[in-house]
């Protein structure tokens, strides 16, 4: 069979039960997938134009808006848990009470945006920026954050987080 690579008898029968075993594995996986409403097929919008859109009270766990134009978007108490926002521009969006947790929000806009009392546990927030961003009452614990955003957002920290319990200048680690 000319399609199958060259190798010996005993690694050819391992290379097509390999095979094999992804292909049913898939099917299985995407056959769950489609028939269980817990597992939701995962939602893009990266690169997308999304200004003004209403996300409040949404569920879009591990849904994608890498590198999106989220400006003046309202993503209020939605569960963002797991999602993906790298490189995108968030200015004036409204993200109170938002579940993050361990989202990636790398090398986000924050401009001007309300993070009060959210939820970000564990999130990647790397070269974010957050220039006159409310966060009253936002948990940022376990969150990867550089020094410099640290003390930038320790300025204004302020409140206890109404679902976590955490203190802002404590998840934090404000002096």
């Amino acid at each position: 069979m000319p399609w199958l690579p060259n190798l010996p008898p005993n690694l050819l029968k391992r290379f097509l039960v390999a095979i094999l075993g992804l292909a049913l594995g898939f099917s299985l996986w995407t056959g769950v997938a489609a028939a269980n409403p817990n597992y939701p097929p995962p939602l893009s919008f990266s690169n997308a134009e999304l200004k003004g859109r209403d996300f409040s009270g949404q569920q879009l766990r591990a849904a994608e808006f890498s590198n999106a134009n989220l400006e003046l978007t309202n993503f209020s108490d939605a569960d963002v848990r797991g999602a993906i926002f790298s490189g995108s521009v968030a200015t004036d969006a409204n993200f109170h009470g938002a579940d993050f947790t361990t989202g990636m929000l790398d090398s986000v806009s924050f401009t001007r945006s309300d993070l009060s009392d959210a939820v970000l546990v564990d999130t990647i927030l790397l070269r974010a920026t957050f220039d006159d961003t409310a966060i009253a009452g936002a948990d940022f614990s376990g969150a990867i954050l550089d020094g410099a955003q640290a003390r930038q957002l320790c300025k204004t920290a302020a409140g206890v987080n109404s679902t976590t319990g955490v203190a802002t200048r404590d998840s934090l680690g404000c002096r």
